[in-house]
């Protein structure tokens, strides 16, 4: 099998800085990570590798100081990784990012399987892998929790809903969307480091993808931020102790007061 597996480099830290002219993360001078679910879906394509033979391939779409963390794929069993970086894909929304992974997985050799993570801890909006799977006018399954069989071109899978979990099938090309539940990541080897160290990644720009320059970066985004800020801090509020009943007296009280509720016909309390 040929599996293609996307990732995303995020800030290692809570204190996120925004450019308040572009709107846009600060990443210079930011520790980074791979995406926690990413490896989740690295995991899973060099399982499938391991298990049905082929090859996985990793791309990546940032800034240069993405390499290191392709690098790291390799160790941690990716056979080939590719850095997708040019001035021109800075600014990226969802949309435009997923154009541009999609327009690097057009130029790869045939594939079989596209594996993303469920979604990237900095945006959290699920909606990269979803766009590419558009783009390419190929199958999709999100949230996929674990892969039953893949026979031929046919593929079974069970995907995580609210209320437990569905059986899908669906045919080879396909893309996928996956939750923690499906794997556990393994750790680097020191055969995985070295070959890391060695190995050569290629880096793409726009006009290696023969991208339309329209749909790349800030200029083909979709949305934009306008505006970024802090809540107001909120007040002081009240703390109602005692028994339930007691504690649950006071709130209504209170809230009768503050004129949010009224009493209704006939109420005793």
């Amino acid at each position: 099998m040929n599996i293609i597996v996307c990732i995303k480099q995020v800030p290692d830290t809570t204190e996120v800085r925004i450019n308040p002219e572009t709107n846009t993360l600060v990443r210079e001078g930011v520790a980074s990570i791979i995406n926690p679910f990413d490896l989740y879906a690295l995991e899973e394509g060099v399982r499938l590798r391991e298990a049905r033979g082929g090859k996985v391939t990793v791309i990546s779409m940032g800034p240069p100081q993405v390499e290191a963390a392709l690098r790291e794929t390799i160790a941690l069993g990716a056979d080939e990784a590719v850095l997708l970086c040019d001035r021109a894909f800075a600014g990226a929304d969802t949309w435009a990012t997923s154009y541009t992974l999609a327009r690097a997985i057009s130029r790869l050799e045939h594939f079989d399987l596209v594996i993303c993570g469920k979604q990237a801890i900095d945006g959290d909006t699920a909606q990269v892998g979803p766009g590419i799977a558009t783009l390419l006018d190929i199958p999709q399954a999100a949230c996929v929790r674990k892969i039953i069989e893949i026979s031929g071109e046919a593929i079974r899978l069970e995907r995580m809903v609210e209320e437990g979990y569905e059986v899908l099938e669906g045919r080879l090309p396909m893309l996928i969307t996956v939750v923690k539940d499906i794997n556990q990541p393994r750790l680097p080897s020191l055969k995985g480091k070295l070959k890391a160290k060695k190995a050569e990644i290629p880096v793409w720009g726009a006009d290696a993808l023969e991208a339309d320059p329209e749909r790349l970066g800030l200029k083909g985004s979709a949305t934009q931020v306008v505006r970024i800020f802090s809540p107001p801090a909120r007040g002081g509020g009240e703390l109602f102790t005692g028994e339930a009943a007691e504690a649950a007296a006071g709130l209504i009280a209170a809230l009768r007061k503050a004129g949010v509720v009224s009493a209704g016909p006939g109420s005793s309390s």
